[in-house]
């Protein structure tokens, strides 16, 4: 089956395509081995996926061709996660094969949406960060740029998410059951990767690493598809192999499990994402996994480079490695290593060819979260990497000695070894010393950054930093997953070509008012909400309103989130509601979707208290469909793809100054949500492109919140003033929401009292009456519209093809 090329006569391009069908329902019956009529589903998304995939392999075969032909400087991507989602609809329309499909469907007797949904979502990420790389990826092929994306082929993913009395339990995401159609094993790419051992001298006095263990990483390849191009990019995952995969000697004297013992500690580094760090084995199990992804992909790059170039020498002129933040940090010292002990260049000439290669986004600003490892750790498994580290750290102090003399204090605060307490690497520290450019994710965090965790780097190295503003892919994000807006769009902006020209939604702003337009857009959404309504309904067994407000908060569980504020309106709300009947309350359904990490117990306990809400709000016969709650289990990629197009109010709450950016507040907007936030992230800047008064801005901005802090917070003051609040937290902690167990949310509501952390109840009163805000403009239907259509109409500038032209242009130094 193969795409029709770009630029043949039509009635030649038409004569073409007619033939596509029929070649598909003769693969589907080679592979299903009957009438295609008869096939399963799943034998349906396998054969098309299969024969996708021998497309995209050709254009994939161009691609390395082409970029080898012109000596073209290739960009690394090292993430730990790519959220990828579902590839068959993807591949089908950008290979512009989606009407061909559904043809030979129909030929068939076989329903298109039964096939699409047969493929599992690839568990190869978890949250914003994962999808973020994914939908880098479908920029940079889409754009041109030569790519590869380096990750690990994960076997179950984080782990899948289900509800079992209201409480999360987790278990294997086992995606990989049936084998993944797309997958292109590469079995002349392996690589050795050491861990653990000793450090030698040879005669010459130079190091060598004697490793105590080695595995060996096996390449498989995801082609990602450009869209309006044949260009692709590659997402690289590394399969850990055992070098001895039995001990044989073992296995003859009977002791079966010891003989696997090898091949089970090589493949538990594939098996899950972000193992569980509770524990010392888990801790030391996410370093290994850290230490391997880096190793592997920097062995693949050098190895390409000598084969194209022949020399290191040029490594830094066509060659760029960024890491996703700090799990890939690693790749600083083996880089070293590799340059050093392996291919014999002198510490300077390396160090300089480091410098120009490496590049790092940073992800978070909040101090707890930027990973360090213990120096034990490193001795143990990396005991080379630790004393490379140490001379990074030598030569990296002596030059702020000599920059800023006299300052010891700066000395020992940009250290890369934390000398307080537990000794431990700081990889944040390691990323920036050895990157050309640090870039945060939106303006605000960028700012932010150099101000607070990185102000004494930014002092030293002030045009290292810099700010790429995070985009989401339209292709995935809207013409995919919304397609009846999509068509909306087709029409009104004549053609498709906005699918890779995002800044085109900006002629809809001239006719937000335009009661044609509204129409359509609300009649998409209405579509969008029946099909949700059809999924909570199936999945949970409640029914919700169309017609109601769809107030949605999906991501992960975390505290920062603010998940909990939300919970606190629903309660307030719900008791409005039952002190007052009769008013004229605007019919509300609040949806809430994301995973708590395993070990998270505070996360842990918000899910169940939705869920407890949610027993009590749903069947209350005083409240009826004014109010309801739900909670959708195991987020992913496509269930966001239903969730989002069918929001009418897109939460997005955290405190100020502590998300980075976001990037499912992008993708509600393209929707046509609109959003409640505070001023934090990239919320600002699509604030300021659509217009403040199209948003729902509520709270503390980021300056109140540290003036706040240091000021010394009393959240007991906020509970004591407020007597609403206190209704809705009295309520909770004396069991309205668990009599069978009234003490269960006692820790919850003390930390609230006694802390707060990230100032739910200072933000409170704000956030309530942004959702009153929010009912008062929901009753004016034409001015909601409005409003929906100009956040829609100002989302050009959020496009990842933005951001992927940013990164070339201002940190890897490519063309797109």
């Amino acid at each position: 089956m193969t795409a029709t090329p770009r630029g043949q006569r039509k009635s030649a391009a038409a004569t073409k395509l007619g033939t596509v069908p029929t070649a598909l329902l003769r693969r589907i019956e080679r592979e299903a081995g009957g009438a295609a009529a008869k096939a399963a589903p799943a034998a349906w998304m396998r054969a098309v996926a299969h024969a996708c995939r021998a497309e995209l392999a050709e254009r994939l075969n161009e691609t390395m061709q082409a970029d080898r032909d012109s000596g073209a400087k290739r960009v690394h991507y090292l993430s730990m996660e790519f959220l990828m989602g579902r590839a068959l609809a993807n591949a089908l329309a950008a290979l512009g094969l989606d009407a061909p499909f559904r043809q030979a469907a129909e030929h068939a007797g076989v329903a298109a949406a039964d096939v699409l949904e047969r493929e599992p979502d690839a568990a190869l990420g978890n949250g914003g960060l994962g999808r973020l790389a994914a939908c880098f990826l479908d920029s940079l092929a889409t754009l041109g740029v030569p790519s590869f994306g380096y990750g690990l082929r994960y076997r179950y993913g984080m782990f899948a998410q289900r509800i079992q009395d209201g409480r999360q339990v987790e278990t294997p995401d086992d995606w990989l059951r049936l084998g993944d159609a797309w997958e292109l094993p590469r079995p002349e790419l392996r690589y050795p990767v050491g861990l653990g051992g000793h450090v030698a001298s040879d005669e010459g006095l130079a190091r060598r690493w004697v490793p105590a263990q080695t595995v060996y990483a096996d390449a498989i390849d995801f082609i990602v598809p450009g869209h309006d191009t044949r260009r692709v990019a590659v997402l690289r995952q590394w399969q850990a192999a055992p070098a001895n995969p039995i001990d044989y000697a073992a296995f003859s004297r009977g002791d079966h499990l010891g003989a696997a013992r090898e091949k089970l500690e090589a493949e538990s580094l594939n098996w899950v994402l972000y193992p569980d760090d509770s524990t010392q084995a888990g801790r030391e199990l996410r370093l290994k996994q850290e230490f391997f992804l880096v190793s592997a992909s920097l062995q693949d790059m050098l190895a390409r480079h000598l084969a194209e170039h022949g020399t290191l020498d040029t490594l830094g002129d066509k060659a760029s490695v960024h890491l996703n933040d700090t799990h890939p940090a690693l790749a600083v010292p083996e880089l070293m290593r590799l340059l050093v002990d392996e291919h014999g260049l002198g510490w300077d000439a390396a160090w300089a060819q480091t410098c120009k290669l490496v590049s790092y986004t940073n992800h978070t600003l909040m101090p707890e979260a930027l990973e360090t490892w213990p120096v034990r750790m490193f001795e143990q498994l990396l005991p080379r990497h630790l004393e490379i580290v140490y001379e990074i750290n030598s030569r990296f102090l002596d030059l702020v000695r000599a920059k800023l003399p006299g300052d010891e204090a700066l000395v020992r605060r940009v250290s890369l070894v934390e000398e307080n307490g537990e000794r431990r690497i700081k990889m944040a520290a390691l990323s920036i010393v050895a990157s050309h450019h640090v870039n945060g994710v939106s303006a605000l965090h960028s700012e932010l950054m150099v101000q607070t965790i990185f102000a004494d780097y930014a002092r030293i190295w002030p045009e290292r930093f810099c700010n790429v503003t995070n985009g989401v892919t339209p292709r995935r994000w809207l013409a995919q997953a919304n397609p009846t807006l999509a068509a909306v769009l087709d029409e009104r902006l004549d053609g498709p070509a906005w699918r890779t020209d995002l800044d085109r939604l900006a002629q809809l702003a001239p006719l937000a008012r335009d009661a044609g337009l509204q129409a359509e857009v609300r009649a998409a959404k209405r579509a969008n909400k029946e099909r949700l309504a059809a999924l909570v309904r199936r999945e949970l067994g409640v029914s919700i309103d169309p017609a109601s407000l769809f107030d949605v908060q999906v991501k992960r569980i975390h505290e920062y989130k603010r998940q909990l504020l939300n919970l606190l309106h629903v309660v307030a709300r719900y008791q409005a509601i039952v002190a007052e009947p009769n008013a004229n309350w605007v019919p509300r359904t609040v949806v809430f979707a994301g995973k708590a990490a395993s070990a998270y117990v505070a996360a842990k306990d918000i899910i169940r208290l939705i869920h407890d809400v949610a027993r009590v709000v749903n069947s209350d016969p005083r409240v009826g469909d004014r109010l309801k709650l739900v909670f959708l289990p195991n987020y992913g990629v496509s269930l966001a793809e239903t969730i989002m197009p069918a929001a009418d109010l897109s939460e997005q709450i955290s405190t100020a100054g502590t998300e980075a950016s976001g990037t499912g507040n992008m993708k509600f907007a393209l929707n046509g949500a609109l959003t409640i936030g505070t001023w934090d992230g990239a919320n600002i800047e699509m604030a300021q492109a659509v217009g403040r008064e199209h948003f729902f801005i509520f709270g503390l901005s980021a300056e109140q919140v540290a003036q706040v802090r240091a000021l010394g917070y009393d959240p007991r003051l906020h509970y004591e003033e407020n007597a609403r609040l206190k209704r809705v937290i009295d309520a909770i902690a004396r069991g309205d929401f668990s009599p069978g167990e009234p003490e269960r949310y006692r820790a919850l509501v003390e930390s609230l009292l006694k802390r707060d952390s990230y100032l739910l109840l200072a933000d409170f009163h704000g956030y309530v009456e942004a959702q009153a805000a929010v009912d008062r403009a929901f009753i004016d239907t034409a001015a909601w519209d409005a409003k929906a259509i100009l956040n829609i109409a100002g989302m050009g500038s959020f496009s990842s093809d933005r951001t992927i032209r940013e990164y070339a242009a201002r940190i890897w130094n490519v063309p797109a």
